[in-house]
């Protein structure tokens, strides 16, 4: 059953862990540029990681794994904070979403729910609108049922097209709030997120339509290997094959999809 993960830092992680990806059923995975772990101090920073992410990073799964690799490029809430820097970042930000295997903006979203990350999560939505390009929001990590639905206040009051918006990294404690949206919503299969087994509960209760499963593997405790162990349990839970490709494969290929540079085909 093939695998499309939509959320992986790869540029953390070692070439053996595309090739264990591969071997799991990861044939597709996209990459949404996100804070490397140390603030950077110039736009130039960013705009040499996104170069990074969308021409070394795609050859490497390529040679390595013969992983088709995507991206989505932003700026991040947490380096919004620097409203100089972050005015020049998303000043730049149009040349890279025009570029081949870029697939949409982000990640965007709230880290501190500060006045400069709703303005540059504002400016970034319209960005997208305009381009009608998908988007990948980042929930805060504390306080996140009000900082979701704080994103989601913003998302509704700027009209943009929430269809073609994730609200990602949600717990079992924000998806009420995301389900008033017409977005997807994403399950983040990480070290103090969510686990596996309480996701597959939202599912089996909620339903299968519009939710997106990711292992956002990236340099911290984590695992390139989240989603196929998922599709495991589901399995042995006794889902239906169909059922479980719908959420591993069918539903992020739909997100995607549309947008006009997401070519991968099983």
């Amino acid at each position: 059953m093939p695998i499309i993960d939509p959320h992986m830092h790869m540029v953390s992680r070692s070439t053996s862990d595309y090739e264990r990806a591969r071997l799991a059923g990861v044939e597709c995975c996209v990459e949404p540029a996100f804070w490397s772990g140390t603030d950077k101090q110039h736009a130039a920073s960013f705009f040499d990681y996104f170069e990074q992410i969308i021409e070394f990073e795609t050859d490497r799964a390529e040679r390595a794994a013969g992983i088709d690799h995507y991206v989505t490029v932003g700026l991040e809430p947490k380096e919004a904070n620097y409203p100089e820097m972050a005015e020049a970042v998303m000043d730049g930000l149009p040349e890279y979403l025009d570029r081949e295997h870029v697939v949409g903006l982000g990640e965007i979203g709230l880290d501190q729910g500060t006045e400069a990350e709703e303005y540059a999560f504002r400016r970034q939505l319209r960005m997208a609108e305009e381009r009608e390009l998908p988007v990948i929001i980042h929930t805060p990590h504390t306080q996140k049922p009000e900082g979701t639905e704080r994103l989601v206040e913003m998302i509704q009051d700027e009209d943009v097209t929430e269809e073609r918006i994730v609200i990602d990294h949600n717990t079992e404690n924000t998806v009420d709030i995301s389900l008033q949206t017409d977005c997807w919503l994403g399950f983040t299969l990480y070290p103090g997120k969510i686990d596996a087994e309480t996701t597959i509960d939202i599912l089996e209760e909620y339903g299968t339509d519009r939710m997106l499963l990711n292992s956002a593997a990236d340099w911290d405790p984590s695992d390139p290997l989240a989603v196929p162990k998922a599709r495991d349990k589901m399995l042995d839970r006794g889902w239906d094959r169909d059922e479980v490709r719908k959420v591993v494969y069918d539903n992020p290929r739909e997100f995607f999809g549309q947008s006009p540079n997401f070519h991968y085909e099983v």
